[in-house]
């Protein structure tokens, strides 16, 4: 069985040995070292990690982040390339499931602030992983969203998110779907059909935790 989430890892750990600590992310104000220090924090630090998503607990996961950025550059890519058995996230039962999305969005951050990217071609079964993973995405991320809107992957399936209203189609691979709804717009390469307004609205809205 392909192991997605273990493939999406390696090529980051190797992307960012060659591009190296200071290289910029698609994470605004975030280096490459900011990037490894989250990655790593999320697996290896439980007591910080809910500071990822709530807001009570932000501070001190950023000031654990924050020390854990401090170290050498090369542990850094090591830890993130080698997930702990223990960890919550990354144990045999979970890897898979809880970072395939996880580790193909942040080796796009890097990949895709870089001049000249161009997207990858990505094996179908990937494909059909992320796409498994960007229906719930979007019925989170979209769920208030003013529009009648059907999220589309041409080959993989459909869904219909949103609040209600005037209707917009979102459509692209599912690889595209999941960094656009992950906040990641301007690097997404979907199309958005609709009024202009209500596209531009998408477009800018704040879709990332």
């Amino acid at each position: 069985m392909p192991r997605y989430a273990r493939s999406e890892r390696t090529a980051l750990a190797d992307l960012l040995l060659a591009v190296g600590p200071d290289a910029p992310t698609v994470n605004e104000g975030w280096t490459t070292r900011d990037l490894a220090a989250h990655l790593i924090l999320r697996e290896r630090r439980p007591d910080a990690a809910g500071g990822i998503v709530l807001p009570p607990l932000r501070g001190y996961a950023e000031r654990v982040r924050r020390r854990i950025a401090a170290h050498p550059w090369p542990r850094l890519v090591a830890q993130v390339r080698r997930a702990p058995l223990w960890s919550p996230v990354s144990n045999p039962v979970t890897d898979e499931l809880v970072n395939t999305l996880e580790f193909y969005i942040h080796h796009e951050d890097v990949r895709r602030a870089r001049a000249g990217w161009l997207p990858r071609e990505l094996a179908g079964g990937l494909h059909a992983a992320l796409w498994r993973r960007v229906v719930p995405q979007a019925r989170l991320a979209l769920r208030r969203f003013p529009a009648d809107l059907l999220v589309q992957a041409p080959g993989h399936g459909e869904c219909s998110v949103g609040r209600g209203g005037e209707p917009l189609r979102l459509v692209g691979a599912p690889g595209e779907l999941a960094l656009f709804l992950s906040g990641r717009q301007r690097v997404a390469r979907v199309q958005v059909d609709g009024s202009a307004g209500l596209a531009e609205r998408l477009r800018g809205a704040n879709l990332g935790m």
